[in-house]
């Protein structure tokens, strides 16, 4: 009788959570009075800390929005530099370079969003609210700024008898600011007419598609470039001089590219929905994750750097060798992946991998000369060779890794020809990218190519041979117990000097080199973490049912030991994309160096670095609050922390 009573409790408050729409973890919703005097002003003491939270919040927010809006503040010398800021000194007459690149990146993201098509939504009432709020923000930052100064028909200051300056009225102050007042109006209006438009609580909770949120967010940002008087600001590299001419809209070529990016994002969006439902979708989805893992690499050492390919090295040498090690390697995997090889495959394995550690050995103490791509493909045949015995068996399996070895080797031989190939752009500098498009390229590599080497090493740490365990926790402990400078600066100065003679490492791959080690380090004990988060019958259920060991790696606990570990992993994101200031230290330009030592060493802009960090830091902002926010959204639809 209990049994039951309990059994129909628990329906009966299964059904009233159906009826609210909300799930267990959800907070009903309360008017805005009752939640305020419920949380806010509850009593006198919370009464209390309310107001003076409030009171330092607006004396926090007026003295960003006076330094921002500061008479004193040059602007212009973050309105003609954004060029430099993005790109550093990557010449004007090839920056269609640079935009075929971020086309790419646009149409492959708009095709992605489309293919998996499953980014949720958000409510009508977080959508009113959002609108309300910033409306509400926005009337409150132009009524706290301070009125600004008078200017004097010279274009300085007027001054008053005490030599302070004088400013406008606060009503003047207030309708000099008319345009910020229609903004805040039409976004309270928005959201108004939303809240009134749905007035139940069950159509405030109808959600619109995050896609459509930002397809038209984007949408009206790119009107505005159309419409709104931004300004045109540029640094013209010919005459060597900056133009800043106010109360136009931006620049033709400016307006333009940024609308044929909207345009491909839209497009392929659409297509990837149609390409969902069709019978090729899976091998789509593949292709389109395979290319954002090797796009970064080609736009950056092929696209943007346009090597000047020498054809005839490429007929004689190049293409021989990458022919060569691709079918002669797929003939040895093919031969090791064979049913009944045994321990013989292992030991080939074993005897591929020390002939390939011994080609760098002989490389470091120039016993004989080989090019660099074939000691690199002899260690990736080596390690092909040491996961062929999970491939034996069907012919499938050894055909699946036949042609993974195929492309891996087209690919690196590829790539290996392009970067040591001299490179056509015209440079005014050094270096041949700089700004954020450093930052981001470094940020995207290190994330890619730290990840599986941070999930080998938490593999490791977690193995039950003592050998991979001992040298995955010895690596990892090593690493994170030393400070990221200083793992920069000794791959940046002290490798080269034990370089054999005729091997150069470049500044850049020194600096992708020493980070990805740091990163991997820290991302492997992110990972093991969540290895320990699973219980001892997801490895006892995969054993019953017969998987071998990396069939229940690679099926069951290895998902979702990565499931539970995005918050860290994401983290580990944040940190990898912040810290890529520190590339500053060792030379690189990245754009926190553009705005802090490049813009002030200008003559026009002397010493001026205040505006450029901001913007920096605003930049900075923007991407890891996407990342976080992404992260949230992507923890609530696989359920983590619900169960």
């Amino acid at each position: 009788m209990q049994d039951a009573n309990q059994l129909s409790g628990d329906l009966e408050f299964q059904r009233g959570i159906g009826q609210q729409g909300s799930s267990p973890h959800e907070v009903p919703s309360l008017p805005v009075g009752q939640w305020l005097r419920k949380n806010l002003f509850s009593n006198w003491g919370n009464s209390l800390l309310t107001l003076l939270g409030s009171f330092l919040a607006l004396l926090a927010l007026r003295g960003v929005l006076n330094f921002v809006f500061s008479e004193n503040r040059e602007w212009d010398a973050v309105r003609t530099n954004l060029r430099a800021l993005m790109t550093l000194s990557y010449p004007e007459s090839q920056y269609i370079r640079v935009w075929v690149s971020l086309g790419f990146v646009a149409g492959l993201a708009g095709l992605s969003a489309g293919l998996w098509a499953n980014w949720g939504g958000v409510s009508v009432k977080r959508l009113s609210t959002w609108l309300m709020g910033s409306g509400g923000l926005l009337a409150v930052c132009v009524i706290v700024r301070e009125p600004s100064v008078i200017l004097g028909s010279d274009g300085k200051v007027v001054r008053t008898v005490d030599g302070s300056p004088q400013r406008e009225s606060f009503l003047d102050a207030m309708v000099d600011r008319s345009s910020w007042w229609i903004a805040a109006a039409v976004l309270l209006a928005l959201g108004t007419l939303l809240w009134g438009r749905f007035t139940s609580p069950d159509r405030r909770g109808v959600e619109v598609s995050v896609t459509s949120v930002v397809f038209v967010s984007l949408g009206l940002a790119l009107l505005s470039l159309w419409v709104a008087p931004y300004g045109h600001y540029a640094f013209i590299s010919e005459t060597k001089s900056y133009v800043a001419e106010s109360g136009r809209t931006v620049a033709f070529s400016t307006k333009l590219p940024w609308t044929v990016m909207l345009a491909l994002l839209c497009g392929f969006f659409y297509l990837g929905r149609i390409l969902r439902r069709s019978d090729y979708a899976g091998i789509i989805k593949g292709a389109s994750n395979l290319l954002w893992l090797i796009s970064p690499l080609t736009l950056f050492w092929v696209v943007l750097r346009d090597p000047a390919l020498d054809y005839g090295h490429v007929m004689s040498t190049d293409l021989p060798m990458g022919l060569a090690f691709g079918f002669l390697g797929g003939a040895v995997l093919w031969s090791l992946t064979r049913p009944g090889v045994g321990e013989a495959g292992r030991l080939v394995a074993t005897m591929l991998l020390g002939f390939a550690i011994f080609n760098w050995v002989a490389a470091f103490f120039g016993w004989y000369p080989m090019l660099q791509k074939a000691r690199i493909s002899f260690l990736l045949l080596a390690i092909a060779a040491l996961l062929a015995p999970n491939f034996i068996g069907e012919i499938a399996k050894r055909r699946q890794l036949v042609l993974s070895w195929l492309g891996v080797t087209a690919l690196v031989h590829y790539l290996a020809t392009m970067i040591n190939t001299p490179s056509t752009v015209e440079l005014q500098s050094s270096e041949f990218l700089g700004g954020l498009g450093l930052t981001l390229f470094v940020a995207l590599i290190v994330v890619l190519l730290s990840f599986p080497l941070g999930v080998l090493l938490a593999l490791g740490r977690t193995s039950k041979f003592p050998i991979f365990r001992m040298l995955s926790t010895s690596y990892i402990e090593v690493i994170r117990g030393v400070p990221l400078i200083s793992v920069l600066i000794f791959f940046s100065v002290m490798v080269p000097l034990f370089l054999p003679d005729g091997m150069e490492l470049a500044e850049l791959a020194a600096v992708l080199t020493g980070y990805t080690l740091f990163s991997a380090a820290y991302l492997a004990e992110n990972v093991r973490g969540g290895l320990q988060s699973i219980t001892k019958g997801q490895y006892e259920a995969a054993d019953a049912i017969g998987l071998t060991a990396a069939q229940r790696t690679g099926f069951i606990v290895l998902p979702q030991a990565l499931t539970v570990s995005i918050p860290q992993l994401v983290g580990q994101v944040i940190s990898t994309f912040k810290e890529t200031s520190l590339l500053a230290i060792i030379g690189l330009f990245d754009f926190l160096r553009v705005a802090n030592s490049v813009i002030p060493a200008q003559s026009e802009f002397l010493g001026v670095k205040r505006e450029g960090i901001l913007l920096v830091a605003m930049i900075y902002f923007f991407f890891n609050f996407t990342i976080s926010k992404y992260s949230q959204r992507l923890e609530r639809r696989v359920g983590l922390g619900e169960r």
